[in-house]
């Protein structure tokens, strides 16, 4: 859980490869619209300032309880606890740190510079679709595949930062159901695959995925808070959060 645990689970990031052909660029814009529609719209997004999910990360035989916290375009914190520990991963615009305990950690370790700079999209609540032209993305269409037994849309994206990602949304409903992102750790490139699933359409019209899945444990969400006051000490390293305080 440290470095690549960091904010994987909120999603989304699009991806142009080069030399894509117009064809291949309206039908990217064209299943992009239909992902917003189907996501709540952009107007039920840009009023989002805030989100905070609860729930139980399931890693073999033992259910950690887990905070994600995001304020909009200033920080985010991964939160999980266990026998009376606190961990954590935090982003910001300028640092980044993780807390394991678990693993023997005595204090909080910065990310490095690099992972801060190719994590800042996680900073942003209403994902790398919307609008993705005017913050310097690319996407393409890539052609049709299957992901958790569902026919989806593939769109590669590549982002402002250069960083890769490969997105499988759903035919039937538009839902993003697969993430497939590259993760550069210790001079090398894995890939690192996030399931979604479980949409509900909140109070403020925005459809949220209850159910993450990423390989290494799955996600149910039990809370979805949004719009909630954040202090923004939260994102500072040996500071608790409020689910932690209460």
């Amino acid at each position: 859980m440290k470095e690549k645990m960091n904010l994987r689970f909120f999603v989304s990031v699009i991806m142009l490869i080069t030399g894509i052909t117009t064809l291949n660029a309206q039908s990217a814009d064209e299943i992009i619209q239909k992902n917003i529609f189907a996501s709540g719209g952009i107007d039920n997004w840009k009023k989002i300032n805030s989100i905070r999910s609860t729930g139980t990360i399931t890693a073999g035989d033992k259910e950690i309880p887990v905070t994600i916290t995001i304020l909009n375009k200033k920080g985010t914190r991964l939160e999980y606890r266990m026998n009376g520990l606190t961990g954590y991963s935090i982003l910001t615009v300028k640092n980044g740190w993780t807390f394991n305990p678990f693993a023997g950690q005595t204090k909080p370790e910065p990310l490095s510079e690099e992972t801060v700079k190719l994590s800042q999209d996680g900073l942003d609540v209403e994902g790398d679709l919307m609008g993705y032209k005017a913050k310097g993305h690319k996407v393409s269409y890539i052609g049709k595949d299957t992901a958790q037994g569902t026919e989806c849309y593939k769109l590669k994206v590549i982002l402002a930062s250069s960083k890769e990602e490969t997105m499988f949304i759903s035919t039937s409903d538009y839902y993003l159901i697969r993430s497939v992102q590259e993760i550069k750790a210790n001079d090398k490139i894995t890939a690192q695959t996030v399931n979604y699933s479980n949409y509900q359409i909140l109070p403020e019209g925005i459809a949220f995925p209850m159910s993450l899945d990423n390989g290494n444990g799955f996600i149910a969400i039990d809370k979805v808070e949004i719009n909630i006051p954040v202090d923004e000490h939260i994102f500072q390293p040996g500071e608790l959060s409020t689910e932690s305080e209460k």
